[in-house]
């Protein structure tokens, strides 16, 4: 009844044939039932406020079946009759798989990593963002590169001599990529020396907006009419670059003019005027205000005060509350905003005398 079982195939039966056959679809169904339960347990992970689960379901959807096939085949196997070289194939496939899967696994333990510390710092200390989200592209690197040179052994490949040629090679291909280069060593400067970080406000020559992403090659900012700018670090950093975000004080200039027909006791209480306005605000140091100069149509003064928080709206309230007191209290006073004015004057033309000879002619 059992014959058909104990009939051979390259050295093995067909029972031990079925048994590997069966171990590994056996196994791989139990794998991929408990993945597919657990992708639709963790469905819904990023609305709950632990963080676990968000970290098992980032590696069961990092978890690939067909990498897990090679090392549950080679297992399966193992007590089959084969051919040494086919063994030994089976074997580094199994091998290098895991390698793989493990790389997948710690990458997405880096990225877990960051977004959790993202979330948690950002508005504290975007500038650690910047850094941990350098740190992790280069940690991403560090552990494929493992893989790679992990493979290559596993293959019997000797890795000291493939690193010393790529040692010689690295360097033809720096010089065949220096633009490509110098914006990720400008990257690592912006990085470490923190120029600007992540929601800073700055200003790159006539271009304004706010830092939303700092890359390897290019950094992103969003302008303040929507649409985004994309930099080149190198080129970036070889520029001025103004950051607001950093602003302590606000340094505030602004002018006005009043009628010529003012008269001397009226433009002597402007300047106190403007300073009592102006210390009436909250936010706000006064400086100075003085009658600066006389207009070509208006006799012109010059205010000058700091704003003590560095926000722009609170600023432009600020501005806007000083205009309407000193439009009020000017009136008060009996002096009117000048405004660009010319006087054409006429003499009698032509003159007496032109029109007498005109007239004799």
């Amino acid at each position: 009844m059992n014959g058909w079982l104990d009939y051979r195939i390259l050295g093995n039966s067909a029972a031990d044939l079925l048994l590997a056959a069966g171990v590994t679809v056996l196994v791989l169904a139990i794998i991929w039932t408990v993945r597919s339960f657990l992708k639709r347990k963790l469905a819904k992970a990023d609305q709950t406020e632990t963080y676990l689960d968000d970290f098992i379901k980032d590696l069961v959807l990092r978890t690939k079946l067909f990498l897990i096939f090679f090392v549950v085949l080679n297992t399966a196997t193992n007590h089959l009759v084969l051919e040494p070289a086919i063994h030994s194939g089976l074997r580094a496939l199994a091998v290098l798989a895991g390698l793989v899967q493990v790389g997948f696994w710690g990458v997405g333990i880096i990225d877990f990593a960051i977004a959790r510390h993202r979330r948690r710092r950002f508005e504290t200390d975007p500038a650690a963002v910047t850094t941990l989200s350098a740190f992790g592209f280069f940690g991403k690197i560090a552990i494929w590169l493992v893989v790679f040179l992990a493979a290559l052994e596993n293959f019997g490949l000797q890795v000291g001599p493939l690193i010393a040629g790529l040692g010689i090679g690295g360097i033809a291909v720096a010089l065949a990529a220096q633009n490509i280069l110098g914006d990720l060593f400008a990257s690592l400067s912006i990085v470490l020396d923190k120029p600007f970080v992540l929601g800073d406000f700055i200003i790159v020559g006539e271009q304004v907006g706010t830092v939303e992403h700092i890359g390897l090659k290019t950094t992103r900012v969003r302008s303040l009419s929507g649409e985004q700018l994309i930099f080149s670090n190198s080129d970036l950093l070889g520029s001025r670059i103004r950051n607001f975000k950093r602003m302590i004080e606000r340094r505030v200039v602004f002018k006005f003019g009043v009628l010529y027909s003012s008269t001397r006791e009226q433009l002597e209480k402007v300047p106190g005027i403007v300073r009592e306005i102006v210390e009436a605000q909250q936010n706000v140091r006064f400086d100075r205000a003085h009658f600066q100069k006389f207009g070509d149509s208006s006799l012109d003064f010059e205010v000058v005060y700091w704003m003590l928080v560095p926000d722009f709206n609170t600023y432009m309230d600020v501005q806007q509350q000083i205009n309407l007191e000193l439009f009020t209290r000017l009136q008060a006073i009996g002096l009117s905003f000048a405004f660009p004015t010319r006087t054409l004057q006429i003499d009698n033309w032509p003159p007496a005398g032109v029109e007498a000879r005109t007239g004799s002619a």
